[in-house]
């Protein structure tokens, strides 16, 4: 790959706005296109927002009819917002672009910097993004078991399409850790134009999960959100994980060859 130079856009209180964010993401596009600049990383804070990619189903939009951005990327639906650090890496790869190969350098990268601040997180087959694993389900006394929760009657064993947002706080997605279920971390989602990347990854620093309680995460029912802050025990802010990113993300881009998707 090129040298990789990064663009801090704003944080804290220079939080940006998502819509210039993704016109500054266009911007850079081009002129990666054309060869104007090398691979360029735009790394920032969003001010708090839904974003919606362009497999997202009306019902995992929020009930409340909060206003939703949809964008040209791949996946479903998120939040950004204070206290998550979100990458868009703009890459030139090579053609037959492999996309999966994309997606797992930047799991790879986030896998390393949690790593780094002692948390032990995973790959889930069929999911992209990094997570941190649930306990396994079993069967305790009184009924079925979900990490630790013992319930008499479990919406996620009898019903596919059961809603977590008509549900007890008891299901929120923000709760998972506390259900010892599996719970997403960063997210990823990306789009390809013209063999250069655009978009990217989110990962939460110290954010308040809360907010993805109102949607359905990445249209994902039966798993949960968490934060470095919430493993760790501890506030992991943006500014302390941000030169961490930087690093790994340099490191494993620099130490994988892109090679065309087979054909």
């Amino acid at each position: 790959m090129s040298e990789l130079a990064y663009v801090h856009l704003g944080f804290g209180a220079d939080a940006v706005d998502y819509r210039e964010a993704w016109e500054r993401q266009r911007e850079v596009h081009a002129a990666r296109f054309a060869d104007e600049i090398p691979d360029t990383c735009l790394l920032l804070e969003h001010r708090p927002v839904y974003t919606a990619g362009r497999r997202t189903l009306e019902s995992e939009r929020p009930l409340d009819g909060t206003p939703v951005v949809d964008v040209d990327r791949g996946g479903k639906i998120t939040w950004h917002g204070p206290g998550q650090l979100v990458g868009y890496p703009i890459l030139k790869l090579p053609r037959p672009v492999d996309v999966v190969a994309h997606v797992r350098r930047l799991e790879e990268a986030l896998i390393r910097t949690c790593a780094e601040f002692g948390l032990e997180t995973s790959r889930l087959e069929g999911r992209s993004g990094v997570w941190v694993l649930g306990a396994p389900t079993g069967e305790g006394e009184g009924g079925p078991s979900l990490g630790g929760l013992a319930l008499d009657f479990d919406p996620r064993l009898q019903d596919e399409e059961y809603d977590t947002r008509l549900m007890g706080p008891e299901y929120a997605p923000s709760n998972a850790g506390q259900r010892g279920e599996d719970r997403k971390l960063a997210a990823i989602g990306i789009r390809v134009a013209k063999g250069v990347t655009m978009h990217g990854f989110s990962l939460n620093c110290d954010s308040d999960n809360t907010s993805f309680d109102r949607i359905v995460p990445c249209g994902i029912r039966d798993a949960g959100v968490t934060s470095l802050s919430g493993e760790l025990g501890r506030p992991v802010s943006v500014t302390e994980v941000l030169p961490v990113v930087e690093k790994h993300l340099r490191v494993v881009l620099e130490e994988s060859v892109p090679l065309p998707r087979a054909v």
